[in-house]
């Protein structure tokens, strides 16, 4: 790991010529987009470690990276041999980063960071802990700059309009709901720097960043005037078409350039501004003159886009359908061969993907294709390489987690599969994970229910045994954009973020995958994803239930059916039923006949 080493130097060179003490690099972008383009992986160049989620910290002395659990085994691989340290989040004894700030900086010293990727409510929170050490922060220094020789560039590609067909719902419509919300809090500007919501309020679609259908951009909004910063010009071909620009036109938005976003927001000069300090950037905060009232709430587009309307629904159950035509063909393709034919980690994710590109509507996969067998599988979220990938082979587990973009939505799934004959142990905890899988989907819950009230019903399946799963046990889903959304989720904890803690509602999409990862062995993962709706109304309220929109056999090789109850049973039957009623239309001779087999009762 010389080169690591070799950048930690260069970078302690830039920060003693700063007058910087502790330098802070997140993993983000101007945005707060989870998944970040090349330009943006700072943090990558620095340390080493690849996963979509830690914050690296560098002082004279020392470097240490936090990351959270999905992580722990990931970052411990590609850490070693580095001098960075491992600082595992929410375990025992291990400092928050704003602690591990307060501890290391000497009294008087200087923090710095690059303002434009540290979210707002976190810088503020540095600033005020370090401020009782009398030390200062640096917030307008991407120190990268000036060390990363070849960078990649900033990209900006063509934008394309997403139909009412698919939307569901007019942009100027999307507008006039959030004007009215500002009305509500009695905000006078609302400022927008999500690129999900921004997409999702004026139905554009983009390709800036990967696995996430977003342009970048940034947008102003008043009860009289919408403003879209955006790039406008590309080398080699169009970002904004004559179509585009008149599309814009006609819902009363004017188009700026990308570069005088910050400039334009400094001269707001008076009155209160609707923001979300969770995901505009700290040196957004800076910029705005102190004279503003700023009322911090969730961006009014976050629930907004969360709520899938009938439209949205309808074309989901279609994406799903051909989603699932896809992954099923997959999965007959690997048991129909494996042991028979050389197949890899690698080689197994491009058959995938091109039962995806059969599909007219697909556009791209919505994350990175996790293919992990074996050992592999523990690590939560493995990135199989070409040069390092396991062969796959008959004897233990491969989980495969993927999704697709196609215009009618977004999908995500993971299934494990047993390959040929499998320890008595993996058979035992693959029916944990699905008996916890099972029992999320079909709870039956009164309306108010929060994604915190719910999760323990998959979880107590493993708490049941001291066993446990260190990440969520499900996400919202975005309809072509973002495939991790708030701001519902199921999780056991009460977070502390409040944009990951809402009512569930009708027409929410979330995802319900349990695991279990056991370390130097497998992992399994079951997910599908659910779409929330009203069920029975009566003296008691409002009961909810979920409707599957996963429709993708689940191994039954991996299922040791002595441990499940006569509820699992007939839940899993069901579900089976209904995957063999929907897909077997478009299968004949053996595929059919394999099809019927993978769905049997048992």
């Amino acid at each position: 790991m010389k080169m690591i080493q070799e950048r930690l130097c260069k970078l302690r060179t830039s920060m003693k010529a700063a007058g910087i003490d502790c330098y802070l690099i997140p993993t983000s972008d101007y945005h707060d987009s989870e998944y970040v383009s090349g330009f943006f992986m700072v943090r990558k160049y620095f340390s080493g470690f690849t996963g979509s989620a830690g914050t690296l910290v560098v002082t004279g002395e020392e470097a240490v990276l936090f990351t959270d659990g999905r992580y722990f085994i990931q970052a411990a691989k590609e850490l070693s041999g580095t001098e960075i340290k491992l600082m595992k989040m929410g375990e025992p004894g291990v400092p928050s980063i704003k602690q591990y700030l307060a501890q290391v900086i000497k009294e008087g010293g200087t923090l710095g960071f690059d303002g434009r990727v540290v979210k707002a409510d976190d810088g503020k929170e540095y600033e005020e802990v370090l401020a009782q050490k009398k030390c200062s922060v640096v917030w307008n220094r991407d120190l990268a700059e000036e060390i990363w020789e070849d960078r990649p560039a900033l990209v900006h590609n063509p934008v394309f309009i997403l139909e009412e067909s698919y939307s569901g719902e007019k942009a100027s419509r999307k507008i006039s709901r959030v004007r009215d919300k500002m009305k509500q809090e009695g905000a006078d500007v609302h400022i927008l720097t999500s690129l999900d919501d921004i997409a999702w309020l004026l139905n554009i679609r983009g390709s800036d960043v990967e696995s996430c259908p977003v342009a970048l951009s940034y947008m102003i909004l008043t009860q009289n005037q919408a403003l879209l910063f955006a790039e406008e010009t590309h080398p080699e071909e169009e970002i904004w078409t004559e179509e585009l620009r008149q599309y814009l036109k006609e819902n009363q938005v004017e188009l700026r350039p990308y570069d005088s976003f910050y400039s334009h927001a400094a001269q707001i000069r008076e009155g209160r501004v609707l923001l979300c300090k969770g995901r505009v950037n700290y040196r957004l905060l800076k910029e705005l003159p102190e004279n503003l009232v700023l009322v911090d709430r969730p961006n009014p587009t976050s629930l907004m886009k969360a709520v899938k309307n009938s439209t949205e629904m309808e074309n989901l159950r279609k994406s799903h359908l051909w989603d699932a035509l896809a992954v099923t063909r997959f999965m007959y393709w690997l048991k129909k061969n494996v042991g028979k034919i050389p197949i890899t980690e690698v080689s197994a994710m491009e058959y995938l993907e091109s039962m995806r590109q059969k599909c007219e509507a697909y556009r791209e996969p919505s994350f990175a294709t996790i293919c992990a067998y074996g050992a592999n599988g523990a690590l939560a979220h493995y990135s199989a390489k070409e040069d390092t990938c396991a062969e796959i082979k008959p004897g233990s587990l491969l989980v495969v987690d993927s999704g697709g973009h196609y215009l009618e939505g977004s999908t995500d799934i993971t299934r494990t599969f047993a390959l040929g004959e499998v320890p008595r142990e993996m058979k035992e905890h693959f029916t944990l994970v699905l008996r916890a899988m099972l029992t999320l989907k079909n709870t039956r819950f009164l309306y108010g229910c929060r994604g915190v009230n719910l999760d323990i019903r998959a979880r107590e399946v493993l708490w049941e045994r001291g066993l446990d799963y260190k990440h969520g046990t499900g996400h919202g889903v975005g309809y072509l954009l973002s495939v991790h959304e708030g701001p519902n989720s199921f999780r056991w904890k009460l977070q502390p973020d409040y944009q990951e803690n809402a009512v569930l509602e009708e027409g929410m999409v979330t995802t319900d995958e349990p695991g279990l990862y056991i370390e130097g062995s497998h992992g399994i993962r079951i997910e599908n994803e659910l779409l929330c709706r009203k069920g029975e109304a009566n003296e008691y309220g409002q009961f909810m239930y979920f409707e599957d929109l996963t429709c993708v056999p689940i191994d039954l090789d991996g299922v040791d059916v002595s441990l499940l109850e006569e509820k699992d049973k007939e839940r899993l039957n069901s579900y089976h039923k209904e995957v063999f009623e929907k897909l077997s239309p478009y299968f004949e001779g053996e595929e059919l006949a394999w099809l019927k087999n993978a769905t049997r009762e048992i």
